[in-house]
């Protein structure tokens, strides 16, 4: 018969072999343990990175998770930039029109012509794209810049040298001398699901000059293909990636990744409701980047020395979107698409056979819901690339062909 010392020596072996068999649920306080075990998952981290749904799976309540991984992967990357630039204002002289003060002092009494140039200071993000110092960043961040400085992760800091810039992407491309520089790898923006994580890492408000370090924000994929049109300075933001990912003024230029840690997209814009008197902006969970993949074909031809001309010229044509007057007028069957209500003679879109009535119903692949809609598509386009307009003429569907003239 046992006495209580035995039964004590049996319990303790009982425990212990429940111990051996129960399952691995954690990571070694302060890192990730050696094969990278996370909430009884095991994955690692190979050179084309593991399958991404996989990872997504992995982003639990663990303290170390895909996310920091991925973060800490990334950080030594992304860089804040700080650029100098010149912008003409346009000065209001209030004698400018006066035939008087015109006679006795000219058309520019006060001698400036009527334009003053301002050198100003901003800020933005970048990230190293190359082991010998390219860096991708906004064209609204550098693109138009005298000097830019890349302040890295440890606290250096380079002159950047502008190598090239499309302004109507929105992306620039930098070089620094360097050598075996930290890179983040570019992943796939064709292969996104909506609802998967999403992190964004930048500079916001400059927080990056503090302590050399990006901020990091997370979310999900809330949208793709997301068309915004021309925006400010006439850049053409189109098949844009969606996050609810915090993005505020400064992000600019700052990738955003994936739970592998690969360049989806690049920061560039955001819808918030207000902002204080520098024009800084806070988010309010509606962040737009560009996607990657677009980036990439713009990459190759700046490295290249090429120029990419979207300055379209004039079609000779008016357009409107479809109301009901139009569609009583012009016999038109359908809300969508776009009716060109005047043509010039002898212009581009008259000697392609386009004529006035005519609804304009897509451009390419692409279907055409309003004049804007129109605009940046055609804006997408280069001068001299041939287009092709789906058009409906007295309920008959056509196609004309053209291609894009330059200013």
């Amino acid at each position: 018969m046992f006495d209580k010392r035995n039964m004590q020596i049996l319990l303790i072996h009982f425990l212990s072999l429940l111990s051996l068999a129960a399952p691995i649920s954690g990571c070694k306080k302060g890192g990730a343990s050696p094969d990278n075990r996370i909430s009884g998952t095991v994955y690692t981290i190979s050179q084309h990175g593991p399958d991404r749904d996989s990872v997504n799976a992995t982003i639990s309540g663990a303290r170390r998770n895909a996310i920091t991984v991925a973060v800490a992967k990334a950080s030594p990357a992304v860089v804040g930039i700080n650029v100098t630039a010149v912008e003409e204002r346009q000065i209001w002289n209030p004698f400018g029109n006066d035939p008087f003060f015109q006679h006795f002092f000219g058309n520019n009494p006060f001698g400036s012509g009527g334009v003053q140039k301002y050198q100003v200071k901003a800020l933005g993000s970048g990230f190293i794209i190359s082991q010998d110092g390219y860096i991708l960043t906004n064209d609204h961040v550098a693109g138009n810049a005298t000097k830019i400085i890349v302040t890295t992760t440890d606290g250096s800091q380079y002159d950047a040298k502008l190598i090239g810039t499309d302004h109507n992407s929105d992306v620039s491309l930098l070089k620094i001398s360097g050598k075996n520089l930290p890179y983040l790898k570019l992943g796939n923006s064709d292969d996104l699901a909506v609802g998967e994580w999403a992190i964004a890492m930048g500079n916001p408000f400059g927080l990056f000059s503090i302590n050399d370090k990006p901020t990091v924000t997370v979310g999900v994929i809330s949208n793709t293909g997301v068309n915004l049109g021309l925006g400010e300075g006439g850049r053409n933001y189109r098949n844009m990636i969606q996050t609810d990912a915090a993005i505020s003024s400064g992000n600019s230029g700052g990738p955003l990744l994936n739970a592998n840690g690969e360049v989806i997209g690049m920061n560039s814009v955001i819808k918030s409701t207000a902002g204080n008197y520098q024009g800084e902006m806070g988010s309010i969970g509606l962040g737009f980047a560009i996607p990657i993949n677009h980036i990439k074909d713009v990459i190759d031809r700046l490295k290249a020395g090429e120029t990419l001309n979207h300055n379209i010229g004039d079609m000779g044509w008016l357009l409107n979107d479809v109301s009901d007057d139009l569609k009583d007028y012009f016999k038109l069957t359908t809300d969508d698409g776009v009716v060109v209500t005047k043509l010039l003679r002898g212009g581009v879109a008259d000697d392609a056979g386009i004529q006035a009535g005519d609804l304009i119903l897509g451009l390419n692949d692409e279907k055409i819901r309003s004049t804007a809609g129109l605009q940046s598509a055609l804006a997408d386009h280069e001068v001299g690339d041939k287009v092709t307009f789906h058009i409906q003429r007295n309920g008959t569907n056509e196609s004309i062909s053209l291609r894009l003239p330059g200013k």
